[in-house]
This record gives structure tokens, C-alpha cells and sequence, in this order.
């Protein structure tokens, strides 16, 4: 019974003349329910459509057959416009272009905070043991902040904690940072931050730098920073508490 009923899942795959999968959304192609749902998913599409009962093992070992694999998802940026991202990369290709033509650097910058625990992404233990790490239970307010810029071109990173929230006065001190330590033309692009249009920016600049599209941080080179820091060194950043937070972050740069 259990081969036919493959048979008969298969006969919905995209290899088939059933339904082909979607543009974009390749494990949706048998109405959503493995992808959200996972075994569940597997166990109610077969009980409601051939009659059969599956086991949690029969239900993963169907998942794997039919090409599934387990993944840490990615958020998928459903509030960005897309044709404002178009218009970015046009007016990013530009600025690069004219930035070239003077001289000057590119740098993409950006804050990030963390707070004084951690949030391990995973943890290896022996097979058939739970996995635990002590939390502290801070405070909100217990974290610490950092500005931080890096170039394409040239590699360069330049960071700057930040003892209090930011704002446009910390955001022209890291800006004046910036330009102390890598001389000529500087050009930043950053998000629309409160901290990166106030008054204070509004007047430091010469010219204004690039903004980002809204909800488009995969566009920001910086998060890679930020997203490395968290990925490779949290246990270094955040199990100490904001005393040690800063004193290892910049081992990372």
C-alpha cells in the first residue's frame, strides 16, 4: 500500500502532468502543507486524500523521498518594493561610477545592539540529550551598541560603540571616525534611521549620501558584519554582560 501511495504523491510532483510548482515557492507545489507544516503536513494531505495513516518516521522518510530537506528559513522581505530596489541599484551603480571618477571610498554603515545573553543559533550535545544555556534574564535596557562601515572595494572596517542610544550626534561622531581614519572623499549609504537624517547630519554633509530602499537591509553590505559577529562569536559578545561585550567585539573586525 505505502509504495502506491508514493506513487500517487509523486504523481502531484513537478516532474508529472500534475500541477507544476510556482515561481518562487518550489516546496508549495502540493498546496503549502509540507512546507508549513512539515510531517504534519505530510500525515493530514495523506489521510485526507488516500485514507492512510502514517507514522512520524513513515512521514519524514516521505518528506526526504519527495526531495525535502530541513532548513533554517530566511525572511523573506514582503514589505520591500521591488521597483524601489530597481531604482537603488541604478542610482548605486552611479554613485559608484562618480565615486571612482573623484577618488573617494563607499562605505556601507549601519548599528546593530546586543543584548547582554545570548541567542546561540545551535548547540552541539550527544545524541539523545537535551541542549540548554544559562540565561541571565537581562533587563532591556542591558545591551550595547556599535556603529560599523565596511567598503567593497577596499575591505576596510571601521566600527564605534556607543554608550548610550544612537541618535544624529553619534552618527556624526562615528561619521567624523570615519573620516579621520581613511583620508580623501568618503561616500556613505545607510538606511532611513532616525539617527541618520537628523539635524545634525543634515548639516554635516556636504552632500547627501545614498539612502537605502525601506525593508531592504540585504541590500546593506554591512549586515554581513553583524550577521558574522552574531553567527561566530556570541558567546564572546554576550555571555558576560556589557562589561566584556566590549572588549571582544572588536576582535571581530
Amino acid at each position: 500500500v505505502l509504495p502506491g501511495c508514493q506513487r500517487r504523491l509523486r504523481a502531484y510532483g513537478p516532474t508529472s502532468g500534475g500541477p507544476q510548482r510556482p515561481p518562487h515557492q518550489p516546496s508549495n507545489w502540493l498546496g503549502g502543507p509540507f512546507s508549513r507544516l512539515g510531517r504534519r503536513g505530510v500525515g493530514q494531505f495523506v489521510a485526507k486524500r488516500f485514507g492512510i495513516k502514517l507514522s512520524r518516521s513513515s512521514c519524514l522518510n516521505y518528506l526526504h523521498r519527495l526531495g525535502f530537506v530541513f532548513k533554517r528559513p530566511k525572511n523573506r522581505l514582503v514589505k520591500a518594493n521591488e521597483s524601489k530596489g530597481q531604482a537603488f541599484v541604478a542610482e548605486y551603480a552611479a554613485f559608484w561610477d562618480e565615486s571612482r571618477r573623484t577618488g573617494g571610498k563607499v562605505f556601507f554603515v549601519d548599528e546593530a545592539h546586543f543584548r547582554a545573553d545570548v541567542e546561540l543559533r545551535g548547540k552541539w550535545v550527544l545524541r539523545g540529550e537535551l541542549a540548554f544555556w544559562d540565561s541571565s534574564s537581562p533587563k532591556y535596557g542591558e545591551k550595547v551598541s556599535y556603529y560599523s562601515a565596511v567598503c567593497l572595494e577596499t575591505g576596510e572596517v571601521e566600527w564605534m560603540e556607543v554608550e548610550s542610544n544612537s541618535n544624529s550626534g553619534t552618527s556624526v561622531a562615528f561619521l567624523e571616525q570615519l573620516r579621520g581614519r581613511h583620508g580623501g572623499r568618503l561616500n556613505v549609504i545607510w538606511d532611513n534611521a532616525p539617527s541618520h537624517r537628523g539635524e545634525a547630519v543634515r548639516e554635516y554633509f556636504r552632500t547627501p549620501g545614498l539612502n537605502l530602499p525601506g525593508y531592504s537591509p540585504d541590500f546593506n553590505a554591512d549586515e554581513a558584519i553583524w550577521g558574522w559577529t552574531r553567527e561566530e562569536r556570541p558567546l564572546a559578545i554576550c555571555a558576560w554582560g556589557p562589561g566584556r561585550q566590549y572588549r571582544n567585539v572588536p576582535e571581530t573586525s
